[in-house]
């Protein structure tokens, strides 16, 4: 089985897996995190796969603006009044999933630094 076709991510993208997607471009998918760690916990998730956000930003930067672009239309989609946006790298970083993401958080106050 190839990487992509292992990937949970890519197989949400390619509709094998079901997911809640609240938004979506030509480049990058947002869902609903199926453990949300705020009230408002939305993953963008690039539709190419590279293993996480520097392998983004070194294949085109065009697709990682338009998942930042998506994060902030997602924001806005849900009304939150302030968000964060969350990118892990590596595994010591708490990166479960290696496909590029980033994490939409909001709908609470979130405290610095985080955990």
């Amino acid at each position: 089985m190839s990487e992509t076709e292992s990937c949970l991510f890519c197989r949400i993208v390619a509709g094998q897996i079901p997911a809640t997607v609240v938004a979506e471009s030509v480049n990058s998918l947002a869902f609903r995190d199926i453990e949300p760690g705020a009230p408002t916990h939305v993953l963008v998730v690039p539709r190419r796969h590279v293993p996480d956000l520097a392998g983004l930003a070194a294949a085109s930067a065009a697709e990682l603006a338009d998942a930042v672009a998506l994060a902030a239309q997602v924001a806005d989609d849900e009304g939150l009044p302030g968000y964060r946006v969350v990118a892990n790298t590596g595994e010591a970083a708490g990166q479960s999933v290696f496909h590029a993401h980033l994490h939409v958080l909001g709908g609470r106050s979130l405290t610095w630094p985080p955990g």
